[in-house]
């Protein structure tokens, strides 16, 4: 009989100190030698606490997490999450529109100086050629784009030359060629350098073909491990993780005003620079009252600068020929005026929006354009905002702390808080950017439901075009 290979990591009976942060029956799980695993589960099912657990970040009241190789366990064993961007440079003492003003970025470092030896020779060389990400040597880092910046911490992760590497939704903001690329990437370093991945994912269709294996987590507790051919065949422990769930209960009723402008905004001939670098030239674009939009184009093509545009957060507006709502950028408006009538989702304000305040307090910032709650919300505007929770199954986490939610807990948070003052205009950009499969299609029908209002326009930025809803029937593509 053939011995199993070697192990490499063994959790063994782990139960964590604090009672929050448990699963709900001890943790066990093995991994050896030249497997490469998929944590598979629904948003906070327990993914991000096996993630904790494997980096030692939690005091154990039993049990131990014992790595059978050499080394220090820090520098073999790395994880990318989507906040990471934090932990860069000195990011969280910035603000989301800090980007955008010239004069206050220039203590940013640059893609070069944060890796060790400055630009890339060699193996690093190769991977930054083909993650195509050689143009953004000479960004600063705070100019990336949310895609650019994943990628970036994958390629600077990998050239530390990990053991075991932990990615969570590692997909999310890249374009399909570069999804196809860091699949194709992992599995060569996986086979001559012995990498050992852990994917944390939330939908079985994106366990690439290099995994061997898969551990399925539901309602906090470990379920039994597959090999990956055995767990895309069951689709009944699939229909468990992820159920088709009920339509959604009909749309809180708010403010039925309903908008009367033409047009919800026109750019004539927008021509944008940074850095040196032409980003949007010579741009048109028209979007009537009520009509509903894509916007594609591949990673930094210039889509988050676009919006931002849009959304009144970059002063570069003030040099463009821009209407928004029937009106001339820069003719006597506020920036409240403009962002009031918007409900506005991104990467990039996810990372920007970490206050530790109840998430209900989150979603009514929303009415305030806050992200933050610094103003006192009325009675109403309470149970608005909760009504909006409990549509998007959210409801039963209103007093927990934003920061102490999962990332996709916490898309579904600020989804509310872009829904809940009953916008003209949505613009959602990447919106369904770590959720579930079951929260997916829960989003896209309210997205829908709630488009089929009169007088609703929506902008609807993904990579991935089956996700976009039913009603978006126009496309504008940028193309780098």
């Amino acid at each position: 009989m053939d011995r199993p290979p070697p192990l490499t990591v063994s959790i063994e009976r782990v139960v964590p100190q604090l009672p929050d942060i448990r699963f709900r029956e001890p943790a066990e799980w093995h991994l050896r030698e030249g497997e490469q695993w998929a944590v598979i589960g629904p948003n906070g099912s327990g993914k991000t606490l096996l993630a904790g657990l494997l980096q030692g970040r939690y005091l154990l009241r039993e049990g131990a997490v014992r790595f059978h190789f050499g080394g220090k366990t820090a520098e073999r064993v790395k994880s990318i999450a989507f906040r990471d961007i934090h932990s860069i440079a000195d990011s969280r003492n910035a603000y989301y529109q800090q980007r955008w003003h010239a004069t206050e970025t220039d203590g940013w470092p640059t893609v070069a100086e944060l890796l060790t030896g400055g630009f890339p020779t060699g193996t690093g060389e190769e991977l930054y050629t083909r993650f195509r990400m050689r143009e953004s040597l000479s960004k600063k880092l705070i100019h990336l784009s949310s895609g650019e910046l994943r990628k970036f911490l994958i390629l600077r992760t990998l050239l530390s030359n990990p053991k075991i590497l932990l990615l969570d939704s590692p997909f999310i903001g890249l374009d399909g060629d570069s999804r196809r690329i860091l699949t194709d990437m992992l599995a060569q370093l996986a086979h001559l350098k012995g990498l050992q991945v852990i994917l944390l994912l939330s939908d079985p269709a994106d366990i690439p073909d290099m995994i061997t294996h898969v551990l399925p987590v539901c309602d906090r507790r470990l379920l039994a491990p597959l090999s990956r051919t055995a767990f895309l065949a069951d689709t009944a422990l699939q229909t468990r993780l992820f159920p088709s769930g009920d339509a959604p209960a009909a749309l809180p009723s708010g403010e039925e005003k309903t908008a009367m402008h033409r047009i919800t905004f026109r750019m004539e001939r927008v021509h944008v620079r940074y850095a040196g670098r032409t980003i949007l030239k010579d741009l048109c674009w028209e979007v009537k009252n009520g009509e509903k939009w894509a916007l594609c184009g591949p990673n930094g093509s210039g889509k988050t600068l676009l919006l931002s545009l849009i959304y009144a957060d970059n002063p570069q507006s003030y040099a463009q020929t821009l209407y928004l709502f029937d009106r001339r950028r820069g003719t006597g408006e506020s920036i409240w005026d403009i962002k009031r009538r918007i409900g506005y989702v991104s990467p990039e304000m996810h990372l920007y929006c970490m206050e530790d305040i109840p998430a209900a307090d989150m979603v009514c910032a929303g009415f305030f354009d806050s992200t933050g709650l610094f103003r006192r919300c009325s009675d109403a505007q309470k149970r608005h905002a909760l009504d909006w929770m409990q549509l998007f199954g959210i409801a039963p986490l209103k007093d927990r702390s934003f920061l102490t939610l999962s990332s996709g807990e916490q898309r579904l948070v600020l989804l509310a808080r872009a829904f809940v003052k009953n916008p003209d205009l949505l613009i959602l950009d990447e919106p369904l950017h770590g959720l579930d499969v079951s929260n997916r299609r829960r989003v896209t029908r309210i997205i829908d439901a709630f488009c089929s209002r009169r007088g609703k326009t929506l902008i609807y930025v993904t990579h991935c075009p089956d996700e976009l809803p039913a009603c978006v029937d126009r496309r504008f593509e940028l193309t780098g």
